[in-house]
């Protein structure tokens, strides 16, 4: 249990980690540079699917429980974006020019992730604790850019940097609520284990391919975003070698 509980705050907080920059920056930032931080986040998180929550779903079940669990993932992330509006950023290759509506976009933000805390608290009730402590590292990674930009996006609707940088970090803040549901609904039904896993998995795999890639090629910059999402693969290879 406060395996779960340091995991799931440590990898939300980060949000607020990537925030920090914003206190200090000045002016904005390119659409080049969002557009690989996007794509860095994206091998990071495809790295933890692929090497973490999959192989760790077959080990726990078969290959039916991991089809229908990332189908379910799937399926669930495809409602959520039917329910919550999704409103895209309006592509600039000067700077990154926002929609109005920035408490709707922030509801959207904060609810999309709930997938990630699942998936961190889904990992930590499997049998091998190290899935937990990667899949809480990943997300954690992945959740850092992302800090940065909502912070950024805030700062942009005129809004303090010291509130956009408190907003930012409570974004994160929700993934510390759905991790210990994750974590107690596959504690006590471990039949759901593998299920979960691939949920997880299918829900992480949808947000790469639906989101994140997409948006870091919606500006001419899809060479270099394409290089940032291996250089994230590696990075992440490198980093699950090493610790």
């Amino acid at each position: 249990m406060t395996e779960v509980l340091l995991g799931s705050i440590l990898s939300a907080l980060a949000t607020g980690l990537g925030a920090i920059p914003i206190l200090f920056l000045k002016g904005s930032i390119t659409h080049r540079w969002r557009d690989i931080l996007l794509a860095f986040t994206a091998g990071i998180m495809m790295t933890a699917a692929m090497r973490g929550l999959i192989p760790e779903a077959l080990q726990a079940g078969g290959i039916f429980e991991v089809i229908a669990g990332l189908f379910l993932g799937v399926l669930i992330l495809t409602m959520l974006e039917k329910t919550i509006p999704h409103i895209d950023l309006e592509h600039s290759r000067v700077g990154i020019q926002f929609d109005e509506k920035a408490l709707l976009i922030i509801a959207a933000i904060t609810l999309h992730n709930i997938p990630e805390g699942l998936s961190v608290g889904v990992s930590y009730a499997s049998e091998a604790q190290e899935t937990g402590n990667l899949i809480a590292f990943a997300i954690g990674l992945q959740n850092a850019p992302e800090g940065f930009l909502v912070a950024l996006f805030l700062i942009n609707q005129n809004i303090g940097r010291l509130k956009a940088f408190i907003i930012a970090t409570l974004t994160g803040a929700i993934e510390i609520v759905a991790s210990l549901l994750g974590y107690y609904l596959t504690s006590f039904i471990e039949v759901l284990v593998p299920y979960g896993l691939s949920f997880a998995a299918g829900a992480m795999l949808f947000i790469i391919y639906k989101e994140l890639i997409p948006e870091s090629h919606g500006d001419g910059n899809e060479r270099i975003a394409t290089y940032s999402f291996i250089v994230g693969i590696a990075f992440m290879f490198i980093l699950l070698e090493t610790f």
